[in-house]
């Protein structure tokens, strides 16, 4: 809302100095810091009436130490999370980017899954929330949505230079260029890192490039919303690790909207993507404020309102950026977390009609648990699953100069 008066103070009354205002870097801070200022200075308030309007936590007995303490914490603070995001990112952001568009509208459509599967559990008072087959269309609904728009909108575009990008004595070098409709994405780990849908698929037809590239695009939603919302069972574990990945899309999306900084790092240079830095600071501002009452001992749950939005949003990022292929790495976290819990369900399934009787990997699924059942206190397991996800942060972006 603020970016065309800021457009119109610089470029039409030429106010000496408001041209800063229009700096991604500005307005990439100020939504970090508006971000913050909702969390934290109002993240009380909006606790106390969640108690008041008795929205607490239903937990099932697991059998995990501490699991009784929280009985009643408040929940549903993805709401919190979901305004902390939105209301910078409306303040500060170009709205008439397709890519933002595109990121508010995923956030709400998310939101709005998880609030109905939390409203479910705790005014209707049904533990098992809203059926696992609505969530999945509600997803695959949301991956239709960025998977056409990714695919047919004209203003999705990568641009390709004819050379190099140089800058000698001072004076940078604009080499000639073209922007191109094209289904490219970074590969990580091999010399030349794009790869292109459309030579990969050519073979099936044309046709069938935007429906599987659409498919795509609703299983890497799905996978890693999914992911986080597993991850989000002990406090503090899905806020930071979420704050973790999205320091690191941060990054990417500055530099994949920066000409000079993407060809001097070989990264693909996607026009207006710089914009995306706005909301991703927004994004990481809502996730640190909400630690602020979410770390251990948790004041306030996010439920699935916010954990279902944070990996979805995690994933579309990804994919506005063209860096959904590095999502195993960056993501680990939401990958292992997952993976632990597929395994020790199809391994009990498997030992149950083979032997009679199930058996088990991991003492409790997902990976979290386990080691609560283990004896590790649950900040103990927070603090080294963080460190593990900025590890994997640091290598995807170790990545950038693998040519």
């Amino acid at each position: 809302m603020l970016y065309p008066i800021f457009d119109y103070l610089d470029r039409v009354l030429d106010i000496p100095g408001t041209g800063v205002f229009r700096y991604i870097s500005f307005r990439a801070g100020m939504a970090a810091v508006f971000s913050l200022i909702i969390t934290i200075t109002f993240g009380e308030a909006i606790i106390n009436w969640i108690r008041r309007k008795q929205i607490g936590e239903t937990v099932r007995d697991l059998g995990l130490e501490g699991q009784a303490q929280k009985k009643g914490t408040p929940t549903m603070g993805g709401l919190m999370m979901i305004a902390a995001i939105l209301i910078p990112t409306l303040l500060f952001a170009n709205l008439n980017n397709v890519y933002i568009i595109l990121l508010l509208i995923s956030t709400v459509w998310l939101g709005l899954i998880g609030f109905l599967d939390d409203y479910i559990k705790v005014f209707r008072k049904n533990k098992e929330g809203l059926k696992g087959r609505f969530k999945i269309v509600g997803q695959i609904g949301i991956g239709i949505i960025v998977g056409a728009t990714l695919y047919y909108n004209d203003d999705v575009v990568i641009r390709e230079f004819s050379t190099p990008v140089s800058i000698e004595e001072g004076i940078v070098e604009t080499p000639s260029f073209q922007d191109v409709k094209a289904l490219k994405t970074t590969i990580p780990f091999v010399k030349n890192n794009e790869l292109d849908y459309e030579r990969m698929l050519g073979f099936l037809g044309e046709s069938m490039v935007p429906v599987l590239y659409i498919l795509v695009a609703i299983f890497i939603i799905t996978a890693v919303s999914n992911g986080a919302n597993i991850t989000d069972g002990i406090d503090g574990l899905a806020a930071g690790t979420s704050a973790i990945i999205g320091l690191a899309i941060a990054i990417f999306a500055y530099l994949s909207g920066n000409a000079i900084f993407s060809q001097y790092l070989n990264i693909m240079y996607i026009p207006n993507s710089g914009e995306l830095v706005i909301f991703a600071s927004a994004f990481i501002g809502a996730c640190i404020g909400f630690l602020w009452y979410n770390a251990y001992p948790a004041q306030v749950f996010m439920g699935d309102t916010g954990s279902l939005m944070l990996g979805g949003v995690i994933a579309v990022l990804a994919l506005t950026l063209r860096k959904e292929l590095l999502i195993p790495i960056l993501c680990g976290i939401f990958l292992v977390e997952n993976v632990s819990v597929m395994l020790q369900v199809g391994y009990f399934k498997y030992t149950r009609k083979k032997y009679g009787e199930g058996r088990r990997i991991f003492l409790m699924s997902p990976l979290h648990h386990h080691y609560q059942k283990k004896g590790i206190h649950e900040a103990k397991i927070v603090t080294r699953f963080w460190i593990v996800g900025i590890l994997l942060a640091v290598i995807t972006l170790a990545t950038l100069k693998l040519r």
